[in-house]
């Protein structure tokens, strides 16, 4: 048997039921300017987001001053080194053109600043310089310590040891009671405390000042070891007076995720760091080359590849560019692939294989991602 309802709960119910009828007639007659999630449901699609003009205080620095400030390594080869020209080379060489490029439209307004590991961060922090492409590691201490921010990571990388091979060793392991060459103010030094500490294995560190400096301590003999990131020790064998006479063993130590630091603080700066490194690994996956890229932004089709090459959206806005931001990346320097095949591959005399810095969809893949740009 249904039970009635007492009359106070009656007249509340009335009550209820019309302010649900008067809520829905001014819904009828005004329109709603801030709809909620049960709107964006019914229709399938975000909320469009409104262009926000970029107020970079170090994009505008580096606008007024015509050039950007460009901090690398000192001296590695195929990362960042002077040729018989003095003309700058290198892979972190290039993704400072890389950003020249999208902020002037012109690879060639980059001013680079050789700074050592133990004066980079300071460096940075003064602003005598704006970006900072010296194969750094991306780590929490770094990160959280207040001053910077990492901006992504352009080359996946570890910590390794060469040795000359009339030594005859086969693994680091074996490397109890020698001396190890490493750079003061580098994660190398750090990670090789870890190593040997773990194992219990007893080894002197020869601390130089410089990474080059490390190197040429052990090309003296200084030292029966050499540490650093793989890439690192690849370069510094081709300067070797007889390169076949020294071997990098096959221990990697660590993880060394090398990318973009900016000042802490300047946030529409850091994204387009990270945008502008974004926008080079895209091309790579899209196809997009230094070569076909003017032709893809008349021709193509594809949607991803017209938003990033300017001819849909207002991306390059967002950040304080030109709409062609990335298309001036991309003709002036190159993709990511040609980047690292011309610097670190096949062309260059490191010759070393893409492994995990491969694009994510290659065979085999590799850690190389890009971001969507929509």
């Amino acid at each position: 048997m249904l039970k009635t309802a007492s009359p106070g709960r009656r007249l509340a119910l009335m009550g209820l039921a019309l302010l649900t009828l008067a809520g829905s007639v001014a819904g009828c007659g005004e329109k709603r300017t801030n709809p909620g999630p049960a709107d964006v449901a019914d229709t399938g699609a975000l909320p469009k987001a409104g262009v926000v003009k970029a107020e970079s205080p170090t994009l505008k620095a580096v606008q007024r001053r015509g050039y950007l400030n460009c901090g690398v390594h000192q001296g590695l080869v195929g990362f960042a080194y002077t040729d018989n020209r003095g003309d700058w080379r290198g892979f972190d060489v290039e993704f400072c053109r890389v950003m020249a490029a999208s902020i002037f439209g012109d690879p060639d307004k980059v001013r680079f600043v050789p700074l050592t590991a133990d004066n980079r961060f300071d460096a940075l922090a003064a602003g005598r310089i704006d970006v900072l492409w010296r194969n750094t590691s991306w780590t929490m201490d770094r990160d959280v310590g207040g001053r910077f921010t990492f901006a992504g990571i352009n080359y996946y990388d570890g910590q390794g040891f060469m040795v000359r091979r009339a030594l005859d060793l086969n693994s680091a392991s074996e490397l109890n009671g020698a001396r190890v060459c490493v750079a003061a103010g580098s994660t190398s030094a750090l990670n090789a405390q870890d190593y040997f500490r773990s194992r219990g294995i007893e080894y002197t560190p020869v601390v130089a000042p410089t990474e080059e400096a490390a190197r040429q301590a052990y090309g003296r003999e200084d030292c029966d070891a050499f540490t650093a990131d793989i890439s690192a020790l690849a370069a510094a064998r081709t300067t070797m007076a007889d390169p076949q006479q020294h071997a990098i063993l096959a221990d990697i130590v660590s993880k060394e995720p090398l990318g973009p630091v900016v000042r802490r603080g300047d946030e529409q700066w850091t994204a387009l760091v990270r945008w502008t490194l974004n926008a080079v690994i895209l091309a790579e996956e899209m196809g997009v080359t230094q070569a076909n890229a003017k032709q893809l932004a008349k021709d193509s089709a594809d949607p991803r590849i017209r938003r990033l090459l300017g001819v849909e959206g207002d991306f390059g806005e967002r950040l304080g560019l030109s709409k062609d931001w990335a298309l001036d990346a991309v003709v002036g320097v190159g993709n990511y692939g040609e980047i690292f095949e011309r610097n670190l591959g096949a062309q260059s005399a490191l010759d070393l294989a893409r492994g995990l810095n491969a694009q994510w969809n290659a065979r085999p893949g590799g850690l190389i991602y890009g971001l969507p740009i929509r």
